[in-house]
């Protein structure tokens, strides 16, 4: 049964996954539950019944529901359209958009448009960020690692600028499909020397195309064990990243001196790791980044009790 003093039902709807959490007055988290009841996973736009399974005793509650990522996108429950950046949590709160039975609300997503004219968008960012960064705190550059990585300019709460880099992927697709992936092997000890060797590689701004073929030289130099490619790799890849996210940012006048991280688990602790070998300062962000976002839009858009 549900707790009496629950305020507020969050919900952080990924591709893969869904993370509920159930709020009390003032945003404190009382409870989260998830399954893997991604977008991505569920037929026939079964979201109704899918909700009702990652909220079982919590669907009773006669409270507010808000939902943020890509349960909004085109393949989601309901389409909830971009906001254009800069935007702040005003934009963000009377923007969300109601799924067709009234089961719950949106957060929209967000879109910029780069110096060359070409288009980036993000979902379920924009409320982490919310949830990591006062408005209080200035100006704050922030990586939220991720398959798709981005990087995002926020100035007194509000989200100026970001940009994606497809990292994770990447990684993935060369250890599956290339000739790289053919010379490493399952990790058997630790890798860190490898990875932070990686790094060092990646951030030279060699290249990452020429950089990247490194895993094939230095394995057949015997430089490198099979177990140890995969994480030379990442750091490779991570290191190319941050230069060219540090570059980004001070086109846009941020030093890129310290980095807030955003998000949970293994790769952010690699971020941390590769920022800090490179002298940058990584200040980490608060835990279910995701709900506390939600939580301060829901209360922007007036839909928690006062």
């Amino acid at each position: 049964m549900t707790e009496p003093d629950t305020a507020l039902i969050a919900i952080d709807w990924g591709t893969t996954s869904a993370r509920a959490y159930r709020m009390a007055a003032g945003g404190t988290v009382c409870d989260m539950r998830s399954a893997p009841l991604g977008v991505g996973s569920l037929e026939d736009g079964r979201f109704a019944s899918a909700l009702d399974t990652l909220l079982d005793d919590w669907r009773h509650a006669i409270t507010p529901r808000i939902a943020c990522g890509m349960i909004g996108s085109r393949q989601g429950w309901v389409e909830a359209p971009y906001v254009e950046c800069p935007a702040d949590l005003a934009l963000l709160g009377r923007s969300l958009t109601a799924t067709p039975g009234g089961e719950l609300v949106i957060v929209p997503g967000a879109r910029c448009v780069d110096e060359a004219g070409v288009p980036d968008v993000m979902r379920g960012e924009e409320t982490q960020l919310v949830g990591s960064i006062r408005r209080d705190e200035g100006q704050v550059l922030a990586v939220l690692p991720g398959t798709h990585s981005k990087w995002a300019i926020v100035d007194s709460g509000r989200l100026v600028e970001f940009a994606t880099f497809m990292t994770g992927e990447l990684y993935a697709v060369l250890l599956a499909h290339s000739i790289l992936g053919r010379m490493a092997g399952a990790r058997t000890g630790d890798a860190t020397a490898a990875f932070d060797r990686g790094v060092q590689r990646g951030s030279d701004g060699a290249g990452l195309a020429h950089a990247i073929f490194g895993a094939r030289t230095l394995a057949l130099a015997s430089e490198l064990a099979a177990d140890e490619v995969g994480d030379w790799l990442s750091g490779v890849l991570i290191g190319d990243e941050i230069r060219a996210a540090r570059r980004w940012a001070r086109e846009h006048r941020i030093d890129g001196a310290s980095v807030r991280v955003i998000g949970e688990g293994s790769l952010v602790a690699r971020y941390v790791r590769a920022l800090e070998r490179l002298g940058i300062y990584a200040d980490p962000g608060p835990a279910a980044a995701a709900a506390a976002g939600l939580y301060r839009i829901a209360e922007h858009a007036g839909l928690l009790d006062p």
